[in-house]
């Protein structure tokens, strides 16, 4: 059986079972904070006990979100950064439990494309992700849309009561807003936490009349997840230190959107010092491969769909007979063995760290691969985390002379 952590971060739990777990956990807090892993690694940590905070939480609020839900024929999930790819990890679920359009769009495409990029079945309703609430274009795009289509339905789910997103339209008559717990409001540089509570709380919106349904895939995520963590902390760890320059992340679906988000983890918490690329598993061939090179690490969430698993499992047995890649790093459940590259025959490399490595997780294939992004984000985050401190980074802030900020800064808006 999966995991379950017996205190609100898991991070007790852990220390128990992982070596590099005791060793980062040992410090004081003081030396946590110099070494810059004080608020990153709870916030990843505790992640499965949000999920199921946050999952009360959008059970609690069903009367809003049928409300704002209401009579709607298109739905558009809109945010910036992380906060977008949060909507397009769960907007095709949504699509198919509401019966409705569901596109996830970006807040900066709705300031320079306007309306133009919105679907046309009318009435619509728009739901906000965001962290902060405070970046230029969640406000922006939000008071753009409420002047250029004032029928349309607004609702803000945002991890910041106190941001602008949530206080600045608290009284209009067309916007609602929750407000998810104060302990998903990350105080790293990166969305982590944040991020997997955006996703659960927007997932809601598909299952608001079926709240049981809901209750089990966020138990079910929690538990796998908690598993991983728990299980895998010092495999990751040794994977994040093999050397790797690149990484490509390969998914399918859902898990196509979960690996936009994955590269961009990588990207952030390396200050570039990893350069990465997503795509999906068929598409990898159509250019995308000469990406590979010796020193690339390639991840691949792994399908449990039986058709599309097909095509992905061709796919990593191209890649071995290939030997592309400087090892692969496998999410799923029930992986098969011969996609994994494990020889030390003559020829091949004796190095473990050309090792193919499996994350095998139980319960996956029961989840559905529309919910397993939480579980493939919690692995990417934890692989970008220990990358970071193997470049010698910070992970709370890890981007050098402040290129990018928690909070984007302010610029100037036009046409508003």
């Amino acid at each position: 059986m999966p995991t379950s952590f017996s205190t609100q971060t898991g991070l007790e739990a852990l220390s128990v079972r992982q070596a590099r777990a005791r060793e980062l956990l040992a410090k004081p807090p003081e030396e946590q904070r110099q070494a810059g892993y004080f608020h990153t690694l709870p916030e990843i940590c505790r992640q499965p006990q949000t999920w199921r905070e946050t999952c009360e939480l959008m059970i609690k609020s069903a009367a809003t979100v049928n409300a704002c839900l209401g009579a709607a024929k298109s739905l558009i999930f809109t945010g910036s950064g992380s906060s977008e790819y949060a909507g397009d990890c769960v907007r095709a679920s949504v699509q198919a439990e509401l019966g409705i359009d569901c596109l996830a769009i970006g807040g900066g495409v709705l300031l320079t494309e306007k309306t133009d990029a919105l679907p046309v079945c009318r009435p619509r309703l728009m739901v906000s992700l965001a962290r902060s609430g405070d970046s230029p274009e969640s406000t922006g795009a939000l008071a753009l849309m409420l002047e250029r289509d004032p029928t349309m339905r607004h609702l803000v789910l945002t991890c910041n009561r106190a941001g602008a997103l949530a206080q600045t339209y608290r009284n209009h008559s067309q916007v609602s807003a929750i407000a998810l717990g104060d302990n998903t409001n990350d105080q790293s540089l990166v969305m982590t936490s944040s991020f997997t509570n955006l996703i659960v709380a927007a997932r809601f919106l598909g299952l608001a009349k079926n709240p049981d349904a809901y209750r089990a895939i966020c138990d079910q995520a929690a538990s796998i997840a908690a598993n991983v963590i728990c299980e895998q902390f010092d495999t990751l760890a040794q994977v994040a230190e093999s050397g790797f320059k690149r990484v490509v992340y390969l998914g399918s679906g859902a898990r196509y959107a979960v690996a936009r988000e994955a590269a961009l983890k990588m990207l952030e918490m390396t200050a570039g010092g990893v350069t990465s690329l997503y795509e999906n598993f068929l598409g990898l061939r159509h250019g995308p491969m000469s990406y590979i090179d010796g020193n690339t690490l390639v991840v691949c969430f792994l399908s449990s769909d039986p058709t599309t698993r097909s095509y992905e499992v061709d796919l990593l047995r191209e890649l071995s007979q290939k030997r592309l890649g400087l090892r692969k790093l496998i999410v799923g459940g029930a992986i098969p063995t011969d996609v994994m590259r494990t020889d030390t025959s003559a020829g091949a490399s004796k190095d473990a760290r050309n090792h193919d490595v499996a994350i095998d997780c139980a319960g996956l294939k029961q989840l559905g691969d529309q919910n397993a992004v939480l579980v493939d984000v919690v692995v990417a985050q934890l692989l970008a985390f220990f990358r970071c401190l193997q470049e010698g980074l910070r992970p709370d802030s890890p981007s050098h002379d402040n290129v990018i900020n928690r909070v984007v800064q302010r610029f100037q808006l036009y046409g508003i």
